[in-house]
């Protein structure tokens, strides 16, 4: 969109923020500023504004390939990754043959050889990353749904010790 803006309202990002929950707020303030678009344009009141062309990127698509995390990035590009790609395409882990999607997971402390499992319990199972380690605390197994960590490793036993595979992006 390289249109001249009629409105314009800045929208803060924070870090518990995901693609979803941006999407839901950007919606309502997009409503909200079409009806104030509206009145203005009643009253002659619109006056349009140049997008400025310094720091303009283009977002290609966001393909599944994508998703695949890299544990050897550091964790707090990973944790974003993961924010970024929910809904979709959701990011991925491999675990012998079973791919799981990574929703929801914090900063943790640990360290060790990236994708390793340094600790799992109902808190979340911690991995460790290029720098850092993240404590995932929702996953997804291939078919199911959504759950907590706690719930998560009632069905699924992940052991400290166990790695996580690269995925070929």
């Amino acid at each position: 969109d390289t249109g001249a803006m009629l409105l314009v309202e800045p929208v803060g990002i924070t870090t518990a923020d995901t693609t979803a929950s941006l999407q839901e707020r950007l919606a309502a303030l997009g409503g909200r500023l079409i009806v104030d678009a509206l009145r203005l344009a009643g009253r002659d009141g619109l006056v349009p504004e140049t997008q400025p062309e310094h720091g303009v990127t283009y977002a290609h698509k966001v393909g599944k390939g994508e998703a695949a995390i890299d544990w050897t990035e550091r964790a707090h590009q990973i944790e974003r990754r993961m924010r970024a790609f929910d809904p979709f395409p959701g990011a991925t882990a491999m675990l012998g043959d079973d791919l799981f999607k990574c929703w929801r997971a914090v900063l943790a402390l640990g360290d060790g050889v990236p994708g390793t499992v340094l600790a799992a319990d109902d808190t979340g199972v911690t991995v460790a990353c290029g720098a850092g380690a993240l404590r995932l605390t929702e996953l997804q197994r291939a078919g199911g749904k959504r759950l907590s960590a706690a719930q998560f490793l009632k069905g699924k036993a992940l052991v400290a010790g166990s790695v996580f595979e690269p995925i070929r992006r």
